[in-house]
């Protein structure tokens, strides 16, 4: 056997192994149960709307939520200090506002309004909605089998609808996110997890009486993503954590406010996610990543090589290696893009410039959480210098 051989068949074992170890982080993506049984319906339900500068995103989800069978005991909007006509619109689509003026000292926005939210609710059972998330017929019911089944935290990472063309680069952070949350991994049955998984933000069910005994967001007040420290604290009082991803179900539209917001909203995001994502997740994602980097590299090298036929020196591996471990991605994200969005073809057709884009970003979070230790988000600078999610804020 050749050095060459002997290479490529060591190369594409690294490759493999970690497509295959992304994979199984994957496994499980399961969606909500679906039914029409209405017989949840003496289940008092009070959904929780955290709204900053939202005029043109709650009509769509209270309109949604005004037409789920069985109805909610009633929509509460927390106007988190908003510029715009957030608090009108929200009345003016039956909802009870909630002004939550300054937060206090050691908390996050989002989370001194949830907080706030749920104090002012009067429902057994408490749905906190991201103001950009819009329900689709049945999907209350099916939050609410799902919470009958398995308790404690339910919590559901929307289908993300993607529209307009920059919004296409949103692909990697979509995957990561849903890699590094470890709560699609297959277990086998009656294995409990053994870490708690990061639940999803923009839907949460739970009910009041699990609520306040994992401390509520009081519990999680400093943290930029409230969503994956209130899962651990959950954990923490030996709640069950429940993820699904939205499907045909529930649906987000993401950043529709430009380029600027979407890179503004994941910088935000990645600052303090990989702090509070598990290490196997975390080494299997990086591994997943760099393999991507790996084959775009290896790949578009021997194309120029096989064009120009220049270069020959700088490609390590045969180009066939390459052009297979290309395609064989490229399947793998067409598979994962479509369950996490709409997606257009050519975000894992072309996937080295998605890359691109998460490497940008990435890079960009990294200097602002080196340097200012703190990201812009909202016209706000939301720190990040060093708490893991559940450690109290003084």
């Amino acid at each position: 056997m050749t050095p060459a051989l002997l290479l490529d068949l060591a190369l594409a074992a690294l490759l493999v192994g970690a497509a295959v170890w992304a994979q199984r982080l994957l496994a499980d993506l399961r969606t909500l149960p679906n039914t029409d049984d209405a017989t949840n319906a003496v289940a008092s339900v009070s959904v929780v709307v955290p709204a900053r500068d939202e005029e043109k995103t709650l009509p769509a989800l209270l309109w949604s939520v005004a037409e789920q069978l069985p109805g909610v005991r009633e929509v509460v909007v927390v106007d988190d200090a908003s510029h715009d006509a957030t608090a009108e619109v929200a009345r003016a689509g039956g909802a009870r506002v909630v002004q939550t003026g300054t937060p206090p000292p050691g908390w996050t926005g989002k989370a001194w309004a949830c907080h706030t939210g749920a104090a002012a609710a009067t429902g057994d059972l408490l749905l906190f909605l991201d103001a950009d998330t819009v329900l689709r017929p049945g999907a209350l019911a099916g939050l609410l089998a799902a919470h009958a089944r398995h308790g404690g935290l339910v919590s559901v990472q929307p289908h993300h609808e993607v529209v307009r063309p920059y919004e296409q680069l949103s692909a990697y952070f979509n995957v990561v996110a849903l890699m590094a949350s470890a709560a699609f991994t297959r277990r086998g049955r009656g294995e409990p997890a053994r870490r708690a998984p990061m639940a999803f933000g923009p839907c949460l069910l739970t009910s009041r009486e699990d609520y306040e005994r994992a401390g509520g967001h009081e519990a999680v007040c400093a943290d930029i993503l409230d969503d994956a420290a209130l899962a651990a604290a959950y954990h923490r009082a030996g709640l069950p954590v429940w993820c699904a991803v939205g499907g045909d179900a529930v649906r987000m539209r993401s950043y529709p406010g430009g380029l600027d917001q979407l890179v503004a909203g994941w910088t935000k995001n990645i600052a303090s996610g990989a702090a509070d994502a598990s290490p196997s997740a975390t080494a299997a994602t990086v591994a997943w990543i760099c393999a991507h980097h790996a084959v775009s590299v290896g790949a578009v090298l021997s194309l120029l090589v096989a064009l120009t036929g220049r270069g020959g020196s700088l490609v390590t591996g045969s180009p066939l290696l390459w052009a297979a471990a290309y395609l064989v991605i490229a399947l793998q994200l067409r598979w994962v893009f479509r369950r996490a969005g709409s997606f257009r073809w050519w975000t894992w057709a072309l996937f080295p410039v998605t890359l691109l884009a998460f490497d940008l970003v990435f890079a960009r979070s990294l200097a602002l959480t080196a340097v200012r230790r703190s990201v812009p988000w909202r016209g706000r600078e939301v720190s990040v210098a060093g708490r893991r999610s559940g450690e109290k804020v003084a």
